[in-house]
């Protein structure tokens, strides 16, 4: 999704910003990162296609700059106290980069659910560490409550104009470089790199475009350029941390609003196909945070062409644990790989004859299932060239009288059916037609999913279940609950109160044709 954004047509907001850029001081903790090409995506997308790489900063992250900047502007009776900051990872690393080297008494509080790398990282700078709450608003109403009780200085991951001047020097860098660049893309959470970048470029330069990215389940900045104001997001998706915020920061909206073009929004799985692209050209692993902005540009490539481009990537303190999920989601990112369900009739040599349909095809997953006696059901998991190749094969399928139905962005899917053993539910047991199937998402710590058992109670019978961790920070869950009531909202209520957000998918066509 694209959303191009209506400038103010002046710098009411932003002009103060080109002095607070330039007196800077970032470079005692930052590098000036280098621009690389990357010839690999730029084959791919007929587009001259570079990479900012703040993947490269000594704690891999483009934060340790707009952190030092605040902490060093701190009055000397700020610094002797200390400060504390909230942060899932990589604010938290700028601020203990920083306070270290300032020699200044530093508190992070970190959700629960923080990767352990990262908490390793914040120990090596000497910070105190609280873990708290199980996300980032959890955990920076806790730092705003020790910096009231121990009269500490809060440090703001993004809505500070010192930290947004800090951030803004990677901007000044780009224009430095000389590339003659069309667009730049840069990676939105709270909009700290956003506002900071995009003040000095549309300040100084008005043939670049700047165009922010957003994963569309956590995209506050769109929402907020929607509705020409802030606004809260009621649910944030975790997948990509290190910009899961879920509202845009008052600073940073009314430099956007000035200076910024346009906003792209992005799926998990075109993220992970970023994250790809980065190592194929880079050979280093991006966080998905770290990989968005790419994310963003290939979606706008598809309409130019030879057009210079540049992302930024912004950082790479990837959880190793995460690598299998975003293998798995990169080629559907990269709309390679195709999931479709087949009903084939269940008699001798059906197996083979749509073996057939498949000729040379390479088949990454099959999975079967009988549905009753006279037909079953297989999940394929097909790598396709090109999407002319795909639209053979259905051909194919079709011109055979094969029944299908194209699953490949079917979150059922994706999330749980082909890690899913088992069978259906049975109308004599008591569910069949009286189950109904949520999926919903959790943040993954010791007890999480025992907290919510307790929380859902033992009145309502759970006829599925399927747990997924994902190697980071949630965990999804995919859950059939048999339902007798004539009011079908009585169990919506009963799932609000257990402190998970669910979506129903009683009706999705992966669980009817795999599950039900």
């Amino acid at each position: 999704m694209r959303l191009k954004i209506k400038k103010t047509g002046n710098f009411k907001h932003s002009k103060k910003y080109l002095e607070l850029i330039n007196n800077s001081s970032v470079y005692d903790v930052a590098i000036n990162t280098p621009i690389t090409f990357a010839p690999n995506i730029s084959s791919k997308e007929n587009n001259k296609i570079f990479l900012k790489r703040e993947d490269l900063q000594p704690v891999f992250s483009f934060k340790n700059r707009g952190a030092y900047n605040k902490i060093v502007n701190l009055t000397k009776a700020q610094k002797d106290k200390g400060v504390v900051a909230a942060s899932a990872g990589n604010h938290a690393q700028g601020v203990a980069s920083a306070c270290k080297k300032l020699k200044i008494v530093c508190l992070i509080v970190m959700p629960v659910t923080t990767p352990e790398i990262k908490i390793k990282a914040v120990k090596r700078f000497g910070a105190k560490i609280i873990l708290h709450g199980d996300n980032y608003d959890q955990a920076v109403k806790e730092a705003l409550s020790l910096s009231k009780k121990k009269k500490l200085a809060f440090v703001h991951p993004f809505d500070d104009p010192l930290t947004i001047a800090g951030q803004g020097t990677i901007g000044k860098e780009i224009l430095e470089d000389k590339n003659n660049f069309d667009v730049v893309f840069v990676p939105v959470g709270g909009g700290g790199i956003l506002a900071g970048v995009s003040a000095w470029i549309a300040q100084n330069s008005k043939n670049i475009k700047v165009i922010g990215v957003e994963v569309e389940d956590s995209a506050c900045f769109t929402e907020a350029v929607r509705a020409n104001k802030r606004v809260t997001l009621k649910e944030v998706g975790l997948f990509a941390d290190g910009v899961a915020v879920a509202q845009v920061g008052k600073n940073n909206f009314d430099v956007a609003k000035e200076c910024v073009d346009e906003v792209i929004n992005v799926s998990v799985d075109e993220v992970c196909a970023a994250v790809k692209d980065i190592f194929e050209d880079t050979r280093v692993l991006s966080e998905p945070a770290g990989a968005l902005a790419l994310a963003g540009l290939k979606v706008y490539s598809k309409k130019v062409k030879n057009k210079s481009l540049i992302a930024i990537s912004s950082g790479a303190n990837v959880n190793f644990q995460r690598m299998s999920f975003i293998v798995d989601r990169s080629e559907l990112g990269e709309n390679r790989e195709k999931i479709l369900s087949i009903k084939i009739p269940e008699i001798a040599g059906s197996f083979l004859t749509l073996c057939r349909m498949f000729a040379n095809a390479q088949i990454t997953e099959f999975n079967y299932r009988k549905s009753n006696s006279k037909d079953a059901f297989v999940l394929v998991g097909i790598r396709t060239k090109t999407e002319k190749s795909f639209n053979t094969l259905k051909q194919k399928l079709k011109k055979s009288e094969f029944t299908f139905t194209d699953f490949t962005r079917n979150e059922i899917s994706n999330d749980h059916l082909r890690h899913m053993v088992g069978g259906r539910s049975n109308n004599e047991l008591g569910s069949g037609n009286n189950e109904r199937i949520f999926r919903g998402e959790f943040p993954e710590k010791p007890g999480a999913l025992l907290s919510f058992l307790e929380n859902f109670g033992s009145k309502r019978n759970i006829s599925l279940f399927h747990y997924r961790n994902l190697g980071s920070a949630f965990a999804k869950i995919l859950i059939g609950i048999e339902d007798q009531e004539k009011d079908k909202s009585k169990l919506i209520k009963h799932l609000d109160k257990s402190g998970t957000t669910f979506t129903e998918e009683t009706s999705n066509k992966a669980y009817r044709d795999f599950l039900k």
